[in-house]
C-alpha cells in the first residue's frame, strides 16, 4: 500500500515526465540566483550527469516588479530558452522562491503583488492545476521520493510570503508554514531529508540576508529539526552568489547539521575572495556553478556527496558524510543539565 501511495503521489506530481520516481534518486541538482538572459551552460552538464531531479533555491528568475506581465515575461523567456527546455523535457523541476523572483530586493509580507507572483511560479514549474500549492498562501511543499528504505524528503520553505522585517523576534515562516515544518519531520520515513531555504540558515557573520537576522526564528527551525529526533537532514541554500558548506556539530540537533549553499549558475560575488563564516568547511567558491548532491544507495551504510561544481564541471568542494553519521546522538540528551 505504501509504494501504491507514493507512486500516486509522484504521478500527480510528475505527470508530465516519463520518470519512474519510486526508484531512489542518486543524482540531484541543485542551484540558485540564474538571470534569464545570461549564458546557462549548467544545463548541458547536468543533462550530462543525467540528474533524477533539479531544485529551484531561489532567484531562478530576475523579475524585480510589481508588473505581473513583466515578470511573467521574464519567466517565459527562462522557460522558453532552448537549453532549459531540453533540460525540463527530461528532468523533473521542483522548487522554491527567494526575493529577485518573489518581486522585491530583500522583501517579505509587505509585497503588494505576492498572491499573483506565487501563481507565475507555480506556472514556471508546471505545478498542476489542482496542486495544493495552487490555492494556500504561500509556495512551501514538501515531496517524498524513492522506495522504502531508500527514500529522499524534500522539504522546500517559503521565507517570504510571511516574513516580517528582520528583528530579534522577527518571523520568517509564519504559523501555517511552522506547523507544516513540524508535521513533515514528524512523520517522515526517508533516510535523508533536504530542508530547502532562499537563504543561508547557520552562516550569522555574514553582513547579507540570513537567517540569522531573524534570530529567534532560527532558533525555532532547529529547534524543530532537533524534536523531530529524525536523522539524515540536511539544509540546502541560495542566495549568496557564492558556494560553501557550513556545519554545526554540537548538541544543536545531535549530530551534524548541514547547510549546503549553492548560489550563483549565472553570476558569482567573484570580488569576494575571503569571508568569515564560523561554520565554514573548507574554503568558498565565488565563481558561478551549480550544486550536486550524489547519494549512494549501495553501500551498506549509504553516503551522501555534496558537491560545488564550477562551469567546467570540476568539483571545488566537496563534503561525503554516510547515513549513520547524521543521526541523533542521544547520549547528549543524557548529560547533566546545566
Amino acid at each position: 500500500m505504501l509504494a501504491a501511495a507514493l507512486a500516486l503521489v509522484a504521478d500527480v506530481a510528475f505527470a508530465h515526465y516519463p520518470h519512474d520516481l519510486n526508484q531512489p534518486l542518486a543524482r540531484i541538482g541543485i542551484g540558485s540566483c540564474n538571470v534569464q538572459d545570461e549564458p546557462q551552460p549548467h544545463w548541458s552538464i547536468l543533462s550530462r550527469h543525467k540528474v533524477d531531479l533539479w531544485l529551484w533555491l531561489g532567484d531562478n528568475i530576475y523579475a524585480d516588479t510589481e508588473d505581473m506581465t513583466l515578470m511573467k515575461h521574464k519567466y517565459d523567456e527562462q522557460f522558453m530558452r532552448k537549453d532549459y527546455a531540453g533540460f525540463r523535457q527530461t528532468t523533473p523541476v521542483i522548487g522554491t522562491w527567494d526575493d529577485h523572483d518573489y518581486g522585491e530586493n530583500n522583501s517579505g509580507k509587505s509585497y503588494p503583488k505576492k498572491i499573483e507572483s506565487q501563481q507565475l511560479l507555480l506556472d514556471f514549474l508546471e505545478e498542476p492545476e489542482h496542486s495544493v500549492r495552487r490555492s494556500r498562501q504561500g509556495v512551501y511543499e514538501a515531496y517524498t521520493l524513492g522506495p522504502p528504505g531508500r527514500q529522499v524528503k524534500f522539504v522546500l520553505l517559503d521565507n517570504r510570503y510571511f516574513a516580517d522585517e528582520p528583528g530579534p523576534d522577527a518571523d520568517i515562516l509564519g504559523d501555517s508554514q511552522w506547523d507544516f515544518l513540524r508535521t513533515e519531520l514528524n512523520s517522515s520515513t526517508a533516510q535523508f531529508t533536504f530542508i530547502g531555504s532562499g537563504t543561508q540558515v547557520l552562516a550569522l557573520d555574514q553582513p547579507f540576508e540570513t537567517w540569522g537576522r531573524f534570530p529567534q526564528s532560527r532558533r525555532r527551525l532547529l529547534n524543530v529539526v532537533r524534536e523531530s529526533n529524525k536523522g539524515g537532514v540536511i539544509l540546502l541554500s541560495g542566495d549568496r552568489h557564492i558556494h560553501e558548506i557550513s556545519v554545526v556539530n554540537d548538541e544543536t540537533v545531535h549530530y551534524p547539521l548541514i547547510d549546503f549553499t549553492a548560489s550563483g549558475l549565472t553570476h558569482s560575488y567573484s570580488s569576494l575572495k575571503a569571508e568569515k563564516n564560523r561554520y565554514r568547511v573548507g574554503s568558498l567558491l565565488s565563481e558561478p556553478g551549480f550544486g550536486l548532491i550524489v547519494i549512494d544507495w549501495e553501500r551498506e551504510d549509504p553516503t551522501v556527496s555534496l558537491q560545488a561544481r564550477d562551469m567546467q564541471d570540476r568539483i571545488r568542494l566537496r563534503l561525503d558524510m554516510s547515513l549513520s553519521s547524521l543521526q541523533p546522538n542521544k547520549n547528549l540528551d543524557e548529560r547533566p543539565k546545566e
